[in-house]
């Protein structure tokens, strides 16, 4: 293979140089020859070559156009856009890419360009700059607040140290602005989702709180991060199960498609909530991880989320649009999914606040008045002998001692905890009540204690009571009868109180159920998940029977005006 020719490029100008030189080059070299400086720029433009010869009175000239063709090139290839503004701040010149560029923007920055000569103008006058050439000045520039610029000017000094022009650099910096702000934006949202501490939300029950952090969570999504189609799951570190809490715009179908914390097998989710890396699906029809979720769902997004660097759910976003998702829209997701991580987290925590706190009263209660009982006591018994005869007094004294023994077994009740429910001594037997008579209840607890205190002050007031003693039975009962009520425990050994609750569900939409919790344990969130669908209520072990009462009957027999604490589930 030959090697390709030298090529010579030969400027003859206006002297015209001798065709024996012309000659002598082409024995052994391809040579070009033209007759102008713009010709040889324009050859030398398009092709590479080897050598120029040209008259020494031509030398000079094309050195200097070939260097401002150069400058040219460099100015307008640069992604900034250059300018040179006068002292009256008129644009003398500017590179392609400031031309393109809009004319408001042209006249922000000549506004600005005659500010900064002034400045520049001003300091050499004062002496206080004596390298002006050395100083800059640094704008940010901003249209309508929908695109924003950034600008650095310098001036030029001429050699008597006059400020004759200044030269700005230009660059968009509208992506990196509304990046910051969405940064911003989601920081106040995550703010906003754990602050609970307010005396308004002190206020509110504990079911109350994960609804009001279910619509926070909601709104937060759509309006911040435009999502409409989104799913949040929670990881059941007992069984490895990703429970849904909160959904918006997914199919109900697709939300009980059982999913597992596994990279293989449990589709995007699985993989994420057991690796902890977050998965951006481009197109769903080409990825064998994705379990069909959104109808005509195209590309979907997925990050951790992350509590104290132990992965405790997933945030999953679908589109019906193919690659949707950026690499900023993960960045975003993974800092909204740790505040709504940290959220979820501080409800958990207020919960075992409020209910361990009770009961630490009741024990310090016991301790405290167990001594000024027993000596109300003693000292009643030992006026009571004094006054035989006197039967009001002695009635009166009796009375005291009676009221010792009652306090003394209610507090020994609430030291208990969560195996017992209060007050059970204030019923009486066959009281009649026509909301619980002939009532059909389901009564699901693995505690025995609260499952047969529980039934047994039912059936005094003639309701028809089943119980359950795991959740297993108590789906089962549901599955074969119809009942007015449904009572269970949150923490079941085989199924969770939400597993109660679904099924309760499935054969009727309307049957109330009320979960029950003691020291606020809530492993799957079933609260959250079953308030999105209509719970009725959640009772906090140890209640008292007044309290159970009173929520049966009021479920029992609903207000159609009264919005229950559920509420109904974001679709």
């Amino acid at each position: 293979m030959r090697a390709a020719p030298t090529k010579i490029l030969v400027l003859r100008g206006h002297s015209r140089m001798h065709g024996a030189v012309v000659q002598a080059l082409q024995q052994s070299a391809e040579v070009v020859e033209v007759t102008t400086i713009e010709e040889a720029i324009d050859q030398l433009r398009t092709d590479q070559y080897a050598a120029i010869f040209s008259d020494a009175g031509d030398f000079l000239p094309l050195e200097r156009a070939l260097l401002s063709q150069q400058a040219n090139l460099i100015l307008n290839t640069i992604g900034e856009g250059v300018c040179i503004v006068d002292g009256e701040g008129h644009m003398t010149w500017m590179n392609k890419r400031l031309e393109n560029w809009p004319e408001q923007l042209h006249a922000e920055i000549c506004k600005n360009c005659r500010e900064a000569h002034q400045f520049f103008k001003a300091a050499i006058s004062s002496g206080a700059n004596s390298q002006p050439s050395s100083r800059s000045k640094r704008y940010q520039l901003n249209l309508d607040h929908q695109m924003y610029w950034e600008m650095i000017v310098s001036p030029v000094v001429s050699p008597t140290g006059k400020v004759t022009q200044v030269v700005a650099v230009v660059w968009d910096n509208t992506a990196q602005r509304r990046l910051q702000q969405k940064l911003d934006a989601i920081d106040r949202a995550g703010s906003e989702l754990v602050r609970l501490e307010s005396e308004a939300i002190e206020k509110l029950s504990v079911t109350e709180r994960l609804k009001l952090l279910e619509e926070k969570i909601v709104r937060n999504v759509k309006e911040l991060m435009r999502y409409d189609h989104f799913g949040i799951r929670i990881l059941d570190r007992r069984t490895n199960k990703l429970e849904v809490v909160i959904s918006s715009g997914i199919p109900q179908e697709a939300l009980s498609v059982e999913l597992f914390a596994s990279p293989e097998g449990n589709g995007i989710s699985g993989y994420v909530a057991a690796t902890g890396r977050s998965y951006i699906c481009p197109d769903v029809q080409r990825d064998p991880r994705y379990i069909p979720g959104l109808d005509h769902a195209r590309s979907s997004l997925t990050v951790p989320l992350f509590l104290h660097d132990k992965v405790i759910g997933v945030f999953n976003v679908e589109s019906d649009k193919p690659g949707a998702f950026t690499e900023d829209d993960r960045q975003f997701a993974e800092i909204f999914g740790r505040n709504v991580a940290v959220a979820l987290n501080i409800l958990d925590l207020l919960v075992v606040e409020r209910v361990s706190t009770r009961h630490r009263v009741a024990d310090d209660v016991c301790s405290d008045v167990a001594g000024p009982l027993n000596d109300i006591a003693s000292d009643a018994a030992s006026i009571l002998d004094d006054y035989i005869g006197h039967d009001d007094l002695r009635a009166r004294l009796q009375q005291i001692i009676d009221n010792v023994s009652t306090i003394r077994r209610s507090l020994n009740q609430a030291a208990q905890g969560a195996k017992t429910v209060l007050g059970t001594d204030e019923i009486e037997a066959a009281e009649d009540d026509p909301a619980l008579r002939d009532a059909h209840i389901l009564v699901a607890d693995d505690e025995p204690n609260i499952r047969v205190t529980i039934s047994d002050v039912l059936r005094k007031y003639r309701a028809k009571v089943d119980v359950a003693s795991n959740g297993s039975e108590a789906i089962a009962l549901i599955e074969r009868n119809e009942y007015d009520l449904i009572l269970s425990d949150i923490r079941m050994p085989d199924k969770s109180g939400y597993d109660v609750f679904t099924a309760a569900r499935r054969r009727s939409e309307t049957v109330p159920v009320i979960l029950m919790t003691g020291f606020g344990y809530d492993p799957n969130h079933s609260i959250v998940r079953a308030s999105q669908e209509g719970l009725q209520a959640v009772l906090f072990k140890p209640f008292k029977v007044k309290q159970l009462l009173t929520e049966i009957r009021k479920a029992l027999q609903p207000d159609p005006a009264r919005d229950v604490s559920g509420g109904t589930p974001a679709r």
